[in-house]
């Protein structure tokens, strides 16, 4: 008989991990000239580290958590879902259909680590687009894309 190949364990996203993606985050505001809000949340979907800076939008600390979120369940970047939820969309009551926090706004990015979902993080506060090249570089920087 065989011995079973053990499944490989993958490191979970710690709280060291969620400081480096907020600074990460920060930087890449800061070159675009972006003031908002950056949310990292585990695999289970909890909240391990928020930061809004002193003259964001207040609301942008809403639309970070929904993004990152949004892109934890669906473990796909918001940017790529947009088209989904349009009337003609495969998605497209989706946004109305669950009583959870989606929104279908570019912005939050899912973190991988060794090939396996780790948890998400989402930038609100400047324009979509900058707010998905924020969450981009971020999650570049600290190599779990």
């Amino acid at each position: 008989m065989s011995t079973p190949t053990p499944v490989p364990t993958v490191r979970p996203l710690t709280t060291r991990d969620a400081d480096a993606l907020i600074e990460a985050a920060v930087r890449a505001a800061g070159g675009l000239g972006v003031q908002g809000s950056v949310t990292v949340l585990d695999a289970g979907g909890h909240l391990l580290g928020f930061r809004r800076d002193d003259q964001a939008v207040l609301i942008s600390g809403e639309t970070s958590t929904r993004k990152a979120y949004t892109a934890l369940q669906l473990d796909t970047p918001t940017a790529d879902l947009i088209d989904l939820v349009r009337p003609d969309g495969l998605f497209h009551t989706l946004p109305t259909a669950l009583d959870r926090p989606l929104l279908f706004i570019a912005g939050g990015v899912p973190l991988h680590r060794d090939g396996r979902l780790i948890g998400a993080l989402g930038f609100g506060g400047g324009a979509p687009e900058q707010d998905h090249r924020i969450a981009v570089a971020a999650t570049a920087e600290a190599a779990l894309a």
